[in-house]
This record gives C-alpha cells, sequence and structure tokens, in this order.
C-alpha cells in the first residue's frame, strides 16, 4: 500500500491560460487597480470600517477592525472583499435611467451588466401593464405593502440571503410568524440545508463545531467539494499555516482547482506571494456525486488498518455498530466503481486520517448540492467519529459557507424548520400558541407559486429568479405572485426577470457600512460581530433600512399587540429580545455597552458531550448512491450517436460572489468568459472536439448554443459550467430531506455546433 501522499491529483492536465498558482500577483494587482483610482480613497476608508467583511462567512472586520479577523490577526483582506466593496461604492443609478429603459431592455442584461448600473438610491414600481419601472412614493409603498399583508397568511411568503444583518432577519421572521406564516424561504435552503439537516440530527447543532482557535490546532484537514481559493479565500491563510507546521491537507474535488495544489497569498509577501504555498498534501478527484462511497472506503480502510478509535465510539456515540458493519461488509469494486478513486489512493487517505491525532472535516457545496447531500455529510461526520474527532480542540466537523451572515439569517430562526427553543420562546413573547403551518422553503415556495398558491412575496436581499434552476419555471412561477417586493442596495437580474403579476417594487437600503445604526453578523465559525454605524457616499438618496422597513410594514399589518413594532425600529431593543429569544445569543443583549463581540455559547464543541437528547452522537448508515446518467438518444437530440453525456457540475467564477458577476473570465481555470464548458480532453476527443470548438449544451429544461470547449483538468465523465447562466438549462433534482438541488451533479448532452 501507498505511504506517501502523491503529488499530482490524477486528472491534472491545465491549459495554456492556466497560471502555475492560485491567488498570487493579480490579487496584488487588482488591490492596486482599485484603491489607486479615483474611488481609491472611499474604498480605504470602507477597509478600515469596523463592519463585518461583505463578502464570506470567514469575514473579517467588527470591533476588531476592517483587516482583523476573530483571533486579532490583521491583514486578513482579500480580492473578494475589494471587490464586493467596489459594487457598493459605484454611483447611484440615474434618476431617469428607468424612464428611459423599457424593462424589455433590461431583461436582456447579464448578471455583470446588472450590477454594473449602480446602486439602487431611490424607490421604484413597475405596475400591470407598464413597460417601465417608474418611482414611487413611501406613502404608496406602505399602503400597497400592507394591503399585500393582509391576504391569507399562508399565501404570504419571504425570500432572503445573508446580505442583511441578524437584526433585520430577527424582525423578518416575527413578522411573518406573528402574521401566522412559516414560509420562510432562504438561499440556504439552495447550499447548506444538507449541512444544517444532517448536523442537528447528529450533534444536536446546525453549524461548524469548530472555531477557528480549534482549526489552527488541526493536525490534518480534510476539504471536500469547496473551491476555497475563490468562494473563502481567507480559509487558505489556515491551511497554509497548517502545512507550514507540518499537518497534511486532503482535497476531494471531481475538479484540480490549482488555487489547492499550490497558492500565493498577500498575507505572507515574502514565503508564499509569488512562489506559492503548497496546499494539497493528497488530492482525490471522485465522480460527482459519489462521495458517499468515498468516505465509506475511508471508513472500510480505517478498520483494515485498525486505525478506529472503538472506546470514543463506545462511549460517545449512537448506532455505530452498523456504520462499521456497512463499511466491512460492502467489497472494495463496488466502492471504487462508483466513486472512481482508486483503493491505493483511499487507502492512503485513510492512514492520513487515521494516524493524525487531531483532524477537521470541512465541506461545501460540492459535497451539499446532490440528490443525497445529507447522506454525503452523514458519511463525513461517521469518519470524523469513527477516529474520534469531534469534542476536543483541533478536530470536529465545519460547514465551510460562502456568504456572509446566511448563518445569522438562521440562527434568527429564518427558516421553515424553527428550533422547538426558539418557538417557545416565541410563544412567551406573543402570549400564544404558535401553531406553525409546514412553511416553504426556496424550492417549494417556487413550486407553490407556480401553482398559483402565493399572492405577496418579500426579497430580503438575494436574487430569487437568478439563484434557481430552471430559470423558465422561476420566472413563470413569480409572475403568478401579485405583489413581489425587493429590499436591495443594487439591480440584479431578478428584479428584471422575477416580476409579479400587478406590482413589482424594489427598495433601495443601506448596506453594512454606511448602515445608521449598529448591527450585528454572524461568522461561520460561530462568531458574532459588531458593525459600526457609517454614511452613504449617494448624496440625496432616498435609502431606508431594512429595520425600518419591516418594523414600519408590521405596525401597520399587526398593530401594536402584542408587539411594539415601532420600537423595534432601533435595533437595540431587537437585540434584547435576541437575547432572550435565541439559544447562546444572551450576550448580544448587552453588546451595545459593552462593546464586545462573542463566540455564540454552546456551539463550539471540544469535549464529547453533544446536544443531543443522550448527550451522544448519533451515527446513520449512508447507501451509497446508485450513479448513472441517460442515453444521447433521451434528449430527443438529431444524430444521438454525435453526443456526448457528462454529468455537469455548476459553479462560480474565481471573481464572483453568488449570481454577482464582477469579471467574465476565470483566469485560474483557463475560462475566458461566461458560455464555456470546461472538459476533460478525454471526454472531448471521444465526440471529436478540439479545445475552442463550439458546442451546444442541453439538459432537461433547455439549450445553450455556440458554448466555447476549453480543455481543465476536471476529471472524466464531468464537466464545469458557470452559474447563474446555466440554469436555463436544467431543473435540478431536489434533496428531498433538505430542499436543495444537485447542483453539482447536472445530466447534460452535448454536442458540435456545427
Amino acid at each position: 500500500m501507498e505511504t506517501n501522499p502523491q503529488q499530482q491529483p490524477p486528472f491534472n492536465e491545465t491549459n495554456e491560460d492556466t497560471p502555475a498558482i492560485g491567488g498570487g500577483l493579480p490579487v496584488i494587482e487588482y488591490w492596486a487597480e482599485k484603491t489607486l483610482s479615483p474611488q481609491g480613497p472611499k474604498l480605504w476608508k470602507t477597509l478600515f470600517h469596523h463592519s463585518a467583511c461583505l463578502s464570506c462567512s470567514w469575514g473579517t472586520g467588527g470591533q476588531k477592525g476592517g483587516f482583523t479577523n476573530e483571533e486579532g490577526e490583521k491583514l486578513q483582506r482579500c480580492m473578494k472583499s475589494v471587490e464586493a466593496i467596489t459594487a457598493e461604492i459605484q454611483p447611484g443609478v440615474s434618476t431617469h435611467f428607468f424612464d428611459t429603459n423599457p424593462i424589455a431592455r433590461l431583461q436582456q442584461l447579464s448578471s455583470y451588466e446588472a450590477d454594473r448600473l449602480g446602486r439602487l438610491s431611490f424607490p421604484v414600481i413597475l405596475r400591470a401593464g407598464s413597460s417601465h419601472y417608474e418611482r414611487i412614493s413611501w406613502d404608496e409603498i406602505y399602503s400597497t405593502a400592507t394591503e399585500a399583508f393582509k391576504r391569507d397568511p399562508e399565501r404570504v411568503a419571504s425570500y432572503s440571503s445573508g446580505r442583511g444583518c441578524n437584526e433585520a432577519a430577527f424582525i423578518l421572521q416575527l413578522m411573518m410568524r406573528t402574521l401566522g406564516s412559516n414560509n420562510l424561504a432562504d438561499c440556504s435552503d439552495l447550499c447548506h440545508a444538507p449541512s444544517t439537516t444532517a448536523l442537528n440530527e447528529m450533534f444536536g447543532t446546525k453549524t461548524s463545531i469548530v472555531s477557528l482557535e480549534s482549526l489552527k490546532e488541526a493536525d490534518c484537514v480534510v476539504l471536500a467539494g469547496a473551491n476555497s481559493p475563490s468562494n473563502h479565500p481567507r480559509l487558505m491563510n489556515e491551511l497554509i499555516k497548517l502545512r507550514e507546521k507540518g499537518a497534511k491537507i486532503i482535497i476531494i474535488n471531481p475538479m484540480m482547482e490549482i488555487g489547492l495544489v499550490k497558492f500565493g497569498s498577500p498575507a505572507f509577501p515574502v514565503k508564499s506571494l509569488i512562489p506559492g504555498s503548497d496546499i494539497a498534501s493528497l488530492y482525490l478527484q471522485p465522480i460527482p456525486g459519489s462521495d458517499v462511497a468515498l468516505f465509506v472506503g475511508i471508513q472500510k480502510s480505517l478498520i483494515a488498518q485498525g486505525l478506529v478509535d472503538r472506546s470514543f465510539l463506545q462511549a460517545h456515540t449512537e448506532d455505530w455498530e452498523a456504520i462499521l458493519e456497512q463499511a466491512q461488509n460492502v467489497d472494495w469494486e463496488t466502492i471504487t466503481a462508483t466513486c472512481g478513486v482508486s483503493r491505493s489512493e483511499i487507502e492512503t487517505a485513510a492512514t492520513i486520517i487515521g494516524k493524525s491525532p487531531r483532524v477537521v472535516f470541512g465541506w461545501a457545496m460540492g459535497i451539499t448540492q446532490q440528490t443525497n447531500g445529507v447522506d454525503n455529510v452523514y458519511s463525513i461526520a461517521n469518519t470524523a467519529l469513527m477516529t474520534g474527532n469531534a469534542g476536543k480542540m483541533g478536530a470536529g466537523v465545519m460547514p465551510v459557507r460562502g456568504h456572509s451572515n446566511v448563518q445569522g439569517f438562521g440562527s434568527m430562526g429564518v427558516t421553515v424548520k424553527l428550533k422547538e427553543e426558539i418557538k417557545q420562546a416565541l410563544e412567551r413573547l406573543l402570549g400564544r400558541p404558535l401553531t406553525l403551518p409546514k412553511g416553504y422553503h426556496t424550492r417549494d415556495l417556487i413550486e407553490a407559486a407556480d401553482a398559483d398558491k402565493v399572492d405577496t412575496l418579500i426579497c430580503v436581499g438575494g436574487n430569487l429568479y437568478g439563484a434557481n434552476p430552471n430559470s423558465a419555471q422561476a420566472k413563470r412561477a413569480l409572475s403568478k405572485i401579485d405583489t413581489i417586493i425587493y429590499l436591495a442596495t443594487k439591480p440584479n437580474i431578478g428584479h428584471f426577470n422575477g416580476l409579479a403579476k400587478t406590482n413589482t417594487i424594489i427598495i433601495p437600503v443601506f448596506n453594512r457600512f454606511e448602515h445608521p445604526y449598529k448591527t450585528t453578523v454572524e461568522s461561520g465559525n460561530n462568531f458574532v460581530r459588531f458593525n459600526d454605524t457609517g454614511e452613504t457616499h449617494l448624496k440625496g438618496a432616498d435609502l431606508v433600512t431594512e429595520v425600518e422597513f419591516l418594523t414600519t410594514l408590521a405596525d401597520r399589518v399587526l398593530g401594536e399587540d402584542p408587539i411594539q413594532w415601532h420600537k423595534l425600529s432601533d435595533p437595540r431593543y431587537v437585540r434584547q429580545l435576541i437575547a432572550t429569544t435565541i439559544p447562546g445569543y444572551e450576550k448580544i443583549g448587552t453588546i451595545d455597552d459593552t462593546n464586545e463581540e462573542f463566540t455564540i455559547s454552546g456551539r463550539i464543541v471540544t469535549t464529547p458531550h453533544f446536544k443531543t437528547p443522550s448527550g451522544k452522537a448519533k451515527m446513520f448508515v449512508t447507501p451509497l448512491p446508485t450513479l448513472t446518467l441517460p442515453k444521447p438518444e433521451e434528449f430527443g437530440i438529431d444524430r444521438p450517436e454525435r453526443g456526448l453525456v457528462l454529468a455537469l457540475m455548476t459553479g462560480r467564477s474565481y471573481s464572483q460572489h453568488n449570481t454577482v458577476v464582477y469579471k467574465l473570465g476565470d483566469k485560474y481555470r483557463g475560462m475566458p468568459h461566461r458560455n464555456c464548458i470546461l472538459l476533460n480532453r478525454i471526454d472531448a476527443e471521444k465526440i471529436g472536439l478540439a479545445a475552442h470548438d463550439r458546442v451546444t449544451v442541453q439538459g432537461d429544461a433547455g439549450k445553450m448554443d455556440e458554448v466555447e470547449v476549453i480543455y481543465g483538468s476536471v476529471r472524466e465523465g464531468a464537466a464545469l459550467m458557470f452559474y447563474p447562466e446555466v440554469n436555463v438549462i436544467f431543473t435540478a433534482k431536489t434533496e428531498t430531506r433538505s430542499g436543495t438541488p444537485a447542483y453539482k451533479r447536472v445530466p447534460v448532452v452535448i454536442y458540435s455546433s456545427k
């Protein structure tokens, strides 16, 4: 058996445009370009502002300062934060923009183009039958919104993203539930819902049980289904430091991301920036959707090598015997055929994990956006528990979230699966039982709207249209809703394509660093940041805070009994309610006096006692998936013998945040624009394709033509295209327990456009 980690992954061909390392000088060049531009002083001012980063959940800021993480470490800014800030300090959309641009023209804009229209600085409405958005008064906004929210509560819904603050999230869910609705869809339904579902059942918590402090003590990190160099780049600094002290990093990803092999970090300008730092000790490239098989294989090898911590399992877990039995009984041929990774590679991974005293297991959407996403998380956590890697410093499970404060919205109760403790606290607050209907998560919301079951929708941030698969269905579904209200800082394609039947209203709001009140957000490692007040650069803008709009609306719709909504327009009072309602958030009630940012109590687990009824972690058997793809003829194409069926993974480019596109290409994958498909050379040659040929890519909901073929280091049988543009061609299957679409295994057929 191999004992030394491999140096190169097995599908490592890059194209002529791919750099040798991720990160590196292009990051510095981008910083220089932006900070030396006319907007430079404004950008620097914002970078130093005491507010949490607008980008990923590994963000810095808060009271510790703009460049500082929760451990007090400096130089923690990255290109993504600069991109996000640069977009927010754009000039305002001109007063007459909507007068001269009909909705038909705006619907032709790409995500990239929509973001560059500028900041929204006055409210507008698109009325039924009108061809243009027009300015609207606040009196009419509140009158229209009040009427819309007095509909049947089960026909009223919300959608949100982590763009806002905890205070707005708390008020949103409180308003909806006081109204009698549990339709609290959230962008996390489309990404990490399998993580929260699985972790809650296994450990009694829905978030990471690993703190940044604990991560620093790991001897090994397993990072699965994540493109951290692009989506959470500050995590890369931690991986670099771990490698330097001798820790091992195991990367699991069907795509070889160059930044996960070698990354140049500006935080270490001499030793890392130009030469790059080694990241992966071992790089495994499984078939998309096969992660359960890979982890069961690791478990089988751990058993064979005598590396299972049976005393830990007996003392601190439930149902562990069934997990070991499954791993022992499944044969190696089935495992390797399912995941496409060799037995020797799997055994090498098991050896590293089993012989490392402390292992942290992290994952992102390559794991969760699968039809068996919950099982994927189970299998990762089972592996952690089998080796005693939970309930101690330097070890545990850590979902890696790519959106700032998306976790905070879940903590505040913006979810259809409300924790019983929060439900009971809300009942005490309201003075009555809270009988909640099932509620619509994001995919259910689209299906319900398409079935004419939704009258009113409020979107607090996010891009509901752009984030969903099957763009035609999303557009049709939203068009059946009578009133849609969008709260946003900038235009996005959802504002132009996700139009209501009668009234579509866009309300401009303050962003995090210009908010007139102090606010809080939550990091992916359960740390609460306290954001300072600020001011907007938009002169004469007609903006509102999300807190003010929601409390004013709630006051008009629900009155003052039992909640004094007008009082909650001051976030200090919201924080006092949060302190008595949300478990672990007790310190937020005094944060205005103490200025003390804090780690949420009861979530970071450093002793093997878990928040389950028994105090033990519950383990679950994970069936190996049966992975098949349709035949070319099943897509109904002409000349199916010329077609090639692949498992398509949708992804973001390196210069993109969720559906917001900052640059058109992706230099780290050698993809020059958005209409590309990244293929393995072997796959392309099967049907006579060469690099830069043009193909049609067809899914079950549509097709895209003239797509450029780019050779890349994706494993055979898989391909990559950019989200949200590719959403138009498929209806993703949904993970039934969490509601998350399987964006990372979409059956498509490709064929020559000639």
